[in-house]
This record gives structure tokens, sequence and C-alpha cells, in this order.
């Protein structure tokens, strides 16, 4: 990947565009409403809190991400979605309850005025939901031919000069491999076909890199980790990156993974739970969608630890992941997690881990610092699967000869030596150097 030799400036607005108008992307839409209005500090969002050290320490420069790049301002972000409910943003996010009422209110004048364009959706890829705001088409590929016309005409309508997708959306049953992702052709004729391989989230995603915008999967979705799909982001210029928003439990798992490697501590098991009452928690009470998230969850210390080179410490480790849905909890999850480890001469010890989280308050952030990331990276001239975008998720894109990288803080190496690199700094090497921003 060459060096960009300019990147051309932000003009104009910058529009986002969420499949799935729910808990989290209203969350979103709302704190970027309230940063601008100067009543919230955008908590969580590198792009806008975060420094970046830049040559030796002794230079004593730490400058702020969004001053450092040439990134879009919050003030000119808009917005639009699709839903398989036909409610405005301000009714789905009481309805999602994550922000207090004296939140809401001060953002309802934005809220109210966006209502979802009418979702491609089938009921077969997402069970336990009933879409009452869908559309009707003979085929799929027509449903994404739908797709891309509304791009455009959100377009004209926000006054957008450019866009970025990120998918808001719910978990879709597990879907494997097959033929008909190997190339774009292949893709195309099984759309038409209304092949069973081809997924909802897949029609938003060919719609977006063929309109040229840049696509990002916050689900664990397959959607863009797909041959057909690379290939056109490839052809198009399109930046892509994925999957599933990496917020609360797989979070703390990527934390504290590396530190029990980097002291050489043994892992005998690691037992996680989860209770979520949101539709996220609706969803994956369907067999077919948990599956979906499980092993977008499963792999993150299969990697970290690197059984194959410790077996002694990580060959015989045990993992297991629950999630349960529990309605009274609504959008604050909690994670809970037995650990066991064992240390010199091989004595047990334990680890309890009890996270009371706010699922949609910790995706928010993500979301805002994938859009102006991707933007970035389209104005760069960088396209395909963005690597330097793992940080953000459970279940990292990354080139087919490659395996993923899980670790927190190699990933926060990697993307802000990304930056440097756009910026023509020098790179940094050592990774304990990142904590002296």
């Amino acid at each position: 990947m060459r060096r960009p030799t300019s990147i051309a400036p932000p003009k104009g607005k910058l529009g986002i565009l969420t499949p799935g108008m729910g808990a989290v992307s209203t969350t979103f839409m709302a704190g970027v409403e309230l940063v601008r209005k100067g009543g919230a500090l955008p908590v969580g969002s590198l792009t806008q809190l975060a420094t970046i050290r830049l040559g030796k320490r002794t230079e004593r420069r730490s400058p702020l991400i969004r001053e450092f790049l040439p990134l879009e301002k919050l003030d000119n972000l808009v917005f639009g979605g699709w839903d398989i409910f036909p409610d405005t943003a301000y009714e789905a996010a009481r309805k999602a309850s994550v922000l207090e009422p004296h939140h809401l209110e001060q953002v309802k004048g934005l809220l109210s005025s966006m209502r979802p364009m009418k979702a491609a959706f089938d009921q077969a890829y997402v069970k336990k939901l009933e879409g009452r705001h869908v559309k009707k088409a003979k085929t799929k590929f027509d449903l994404a031919e739908e797709i891309k016309d509304d791009i455009q005409q959100f377009k004209k309508r926000s006054g957008a000069q450019r866009l970025v997708m990120v998918w808001c959306g719910s978990t879709e049953v597990f879907l494997t491999p097959h033929e008909v992702y190997a190339d774009p052709a292949k893709f195309e004729k099984a759309m038409k076909a209304n092949h069973p391989a081809i997924a909802p989230s897949m029609l938003y995603a060919w719609a977006a890199i063929t309109s040229g915008v840049p696509f990002a999967n916050g689900a664990p979705n397959l959607t863009v980790d797909i041959p057909a799909l690379q290939e056109l982001a490839r052809e198009h210029n399109v930046p892509i990156c994925g999957k599933d928003f990496k917020t609360g439990q797989t979070l703390l798992k990527t934390i504290l993974a590396p530190g029990f490697k980097a002291r050489m501590l043994g892992l005998n098991g690691w037992f996680s739970t989860n209770i979520l009452g949101n539709r996220d928690g609706e969803v994956l009470d369907d067999p077919g969608s948990f599956k979906t998230k499980e092993e977008s969850k499963l792999g993150v210390l299969e990697y970290i630890l690197q059984a194959q080179l410790y077996p002694q410490l990580y060959g015989k480790m045990y993992h297991k992941v629950r999630i349960n849905y529990y309605p009274p909890r609504g959008d604050n999850k909690e994670g809970w997690d037995n650990i066991d480890i064992f240390g010199w001469l091989g004595y047990p010890m334990q680890i309890k881990v009890d996270f009371l989280c706010r699922d949609s308050i910790l995706a928010a952030p993500i979301v805002l610092d994938l859009v102006l990331f991707l933007d970035l990276a389209q104005r760069a001239g960088l396209r395909g699967i963005q690597e330097w975008l793992s940080f953000y998720f459970k279940s990292p894109m990354c080139a087919p000869q490659l395996y993923p990288e899980h670790d927190l803080f190699i990933q926060l190496m990697k993307l802000k030596n990304t930056l440097r690199w756009m910026m023509g700094e020098d790179l940094i090497t050592h990774l304990g150097n990142e904590y002296y921003d």
C-alpha cells in the first residue's frame, strides 16, 4: 500500500447512513448533536479526545488526533438510515431507553425530523423480529437497486458531498462461505436468483460499495467478509472494515488476555455469560443469530494467547460464551466472567469480572470514529479492507493470507502508526511508547 501523496480536504457535508435506526444509531446521532451543542463530552472517541505522539518523546509533540489529521468536523455531519419500524429517530430513542429524558429533549428537534427509509428485510435471517416498514421487490438484486436509489436520494435531500455507511442493524443467522461469494459476477447472479446465501446486510454493502460509499460492518454478520464484495471495494476505490463492534465483555478480554500472556500466566478456562434486554438481546435469543455472535466472540482468546506457541500455558484452555435475553435489563448489559488462571509451579488462581455496561453508550463513539476514519481513508485514496481499524471490532477483517490481530494494544499501535504514515511522520516501533502521548 502506497503512502498518500496528498489527502483531499473535507469539503461540504458528510452524510452518515445507518441500516438500523435503533439503540446504537440513535444514541450515536443524539450524542453527536449534544456534543455540537456543547452539552456533552464525546467520551470514548479517539478522533475527538485522543492525542498522538509524533517524533521522539523528548520533542514533546502530542497533538490531538482531530488537529493532526484533516478529519471532518462534527458540525458538518448529517444523518439518515433504514429501519424495519417506521418510528422517527426520536421515537426509536425513547423506546430504546438508553438516554435520559433531559438529554433526549435537547435533541428532539433533530431526531424528530428523521424518519427511516423502508428496510430490505427478510425474517429468515433475523427470526425474532417482524418487519412492518420493509421494501417489496421481485428479487434481492431489485432490493439492492432500491437501496442504491435511496442512497442517491438521501445525498440530494441532505446536501451531503460524501457518504459513509455503517451497519447498525441486528445480528443475522450464521452463514458459512459459499461459492456464490467467489466473485462479483457470481454474487450478482445469486442476487437475481434470490439465493439464500445472500443476506440483507450484503445487499446494503453491495449498494454502498457500487455507489462509491465506504462501508463498516458493526455486527458479526458475514456481510463484506467475502471475496466478491472485497473485490468490488477495490474496483470502486472504497474502504471497508468490520466486523462486530467491540464494546463490553470482549473489550475487557482484549485488555486482560494480553496482560496474562505478557506475564506468562497460564489459563485453564474462561467462562463468559451476558444478560441484556434490548432488541439485540431479543434477536440473539434465536440460536441461529446467537451462533453468528458466538463465533465472533470465541475467536478473541485463541488468537491473542497463541496456544500453538505456548501449549503448556494455553493448550488446554476451555472457553465458553453464553448470551441470555433478559428484558428488564434493557440496554444495560451485564457481562460476567469467571477466569481460571494458574501461576508459578502451576498453582491455581481465579479472577471474577462483572461488567455492568451500557451497550449503546460504548458503541456510539465507535460509530463516530469509524465514520470519520473511513471518510479520511477514502480521501487519502485507500481502498479495500482497512485492517488498521481492527481496534474497533470483535472479529476484525484482514487479508486472506493473514490472521486477525485481537490484542487491543497492538491494534492501537497499528491504528496510530497508520495515521502517522498517512501524514508522513515517523512510525513508533515500541508498543509502550503509545502510552506517553
